[in-house]
């Protein structure tokens, strides 16, 4: 029997990118695995600002790809885009913490900013809140899917209310921690054990 083949899409956080930390170890992670595992192909985009364009470019690139299985990682907005996708493809997610009412957590961020790893500058305007609510995911349908990673030491989210969201789904609490996850390396197993199943 031919190994499965599988598109692996990771999307990053609110004003992060590609070159986040997680996303550059997990990557490392995948492409490590071994050639029995089949072909994984490696999706991480630059989301652009906008929610609704974001979620376009990824379902076109997840629409043409061919693959026997689709994987979403997410993190903190991406694990927002990653619920509403793993419903849309009933797909798995594994979701790092993430904003689960992303239109309310991120509505006081209104205006120009920058990214982190950048001087770019980064309009987040108010109708993109409006199309966040649009991809709002009120409730997993299949908790089984998912695979939360949650922070108690979250300094911009609340992780009671991913442990809530994520109920009857596997789930990794963090005594401390913060909400980029800096101990991410340790916990890298986890995912991709999470993943080969």
């Amino acid at each position: 029997m031919m190994p499965r083949t599988k598109l692996l899409v990771y999307l990053h956080g609110f004003r992060s990118s590609p070159r986040s930390s997680k996303a550059v170890m997990t990557e490392h992670a995948i492409k490590a695995f071994p050639e029995s595992e089949g072909h994984i192909e490696w999706f991480c985009p630059q989301l652009p600002a906008s929610p609704k364009q974001s979620m376009e470019m990824v379902t076109n690139h997840i629409n043409t790809s061919n693959m026997d299985e689709i994987i979403i990682i997410g993190s903190s907005l991406g694990g927002f885009y990653a619920n509403y996708l793993a419903e849309k493809y009933s797909c798995k997610a594994v979701v790092l913490n993430p904003a689960v009412m992303a239109a309310r957590e991120l509505e006081p961020h209104v205006g120009l900013m920058t990214a982190y790893d950048s001087d770019e500058p980064f309009d987040f305007r108010s109708e993109y809140v409006d199309e966040l609510r649009v991809l709002q995911v009120d409730r997993i349908s299949q908790p089984e899917r998912y695979f939360l990673i949650a922070s108690k030491g979250d300094e911009l989210l609340n992780w009671k209310e991913m442990v809530d969201f994520y109920s009857g789904s596997q789930q990794l609490v963090l005594e401390g921690s913060d909400h980029g996850i800096s101990e991410y390396a340790d916990y890298l197993p986890l995912v991709t054990e999470f993943i080969k199943k």
